[in-house]
């Protein structure tokens, strides 16, 4: 059987291969997608405990993003996608939007914006976006 790289074959036997969650795209769903985050990681923490409690909320924080970004640029459904990597865990969010994101000067004197994609460079030790006709996938590894 082939993987991907990065994967943890050990997880998958141990019933935590990976975790996908659909949403509508509506302001609730960014608490529904956090949820979800939190249910797979209380799971996988069952078998593999967090190297650091702050790993566990930066993880929570990146998906908290993703979703709001997703329910705010893009008009639609997105999918979320989490999977525990070799030494991390792998986050996906898959949206309608076709644009990839770019960063924005943060303002706070505007009223907001700005700061998220600074924010999922700063906790991810890898960000990804990978764009095709239905949309996009942004790839976020942070460590556990």
């Amino acid at each position: 059987m082939t993987t991907e790289p990065g994967w943890d074959d050990r997880l998958a036997a141990r019933g935590i291969p990976s975790r996908t969650s659909g949403f509508p795209g509506e302001p609730r769903d960014v608490t529904g997608a956090r949820l979800a985050a939190e249910g797979f990681l209380r799971d996988l923490a069952r078998i593999a405990p967090p190297a650091s409690p702050e790993h566990w909320d930066d993880i929570l924080l990146v998906v908290t993003e993703l979703a709001a970004n997703a329910v705010q640029y893009a008009p639609g459904p997105f999918e979320l996608r989490m999977r525990r990597a070799y030494d991390g865990v792998h986050v996906t969010l898959h949206d309608t939007s076709t644009t990839p994101p770019s960063p924005r000067p943060f303002r706070p004197s505007t009223g907001g914006g700005g700061i998220g994609w600074h924010l999922l460079h700063a906790l991810c030790d890898q960000v990804s976006v990978v764009t095709g006709e239905r949309g996009k996938d942004v790839h976020a590894f942070l460590p556990w």
